[in-house]
């Protein structure tokens, strides 16, 4: 068993190298880093299920901030068990000054994500840039 610290940080390079990934639009390296299973908020009562689903999906994402979307990640909090860390992230997305205009999503969110390891590498399970504030739109 790693330590937890490391594996705080590795799952926080993990989350940096896919905002990476997202902002230079690698989306076929980016799925890697999701298991087979995984599920992406897209929007509230919108998801995305498995990696074809999610590549596509960003792919639209994308589209929609006019290809200058650049994810930023604030404030961590990781909670580790096991093979299993949820992650609570203060998330800020940068964007064009049209894109972000025109976006009806705050660009400032409090996420959830979901990371499992699956045959010795850590993988995002859930991707929920919303995180609770899913709960408002119920």
């Amino acid at each position: 068993m790693q330590p937890i610290k490391q594996i705080e940080h590795d799952i926080k390079v993990i989350i940096d190298t896919c905002d990476y990934l997202i902002h230079a639009e690698k989306f076929d390296d980016l799925i890697n880093f999701y298991t087979e299973d995984a599920i992406l908020v897209i929007k509230p009562e919108v998801i995305a299920r498995g990696r074809e689903q999610i590549k596509s999906a960003f792919i639209k994402i994308a589209a929609y901030f006019d290809n200058s979307i650049k994810p930023i990640e604030g404030q961590m909090l990781y909670l580790v068990t096991g093979d299993t860390v949820l992650v609570l992230a203060q998330t800020f997305l940068e964007a064009s000054q049209t894109a972000t205009d025109k976006s009806d999503y705050a660009m400032e969110r409090r996420a959830t994500y979901i990371f499992r390891k699956v045959d010795g590498k850590w993988l995002c399970a859930i991707d929920n840039s919303y995180g609770t504030s899913l709960l408002d739109s119920l």
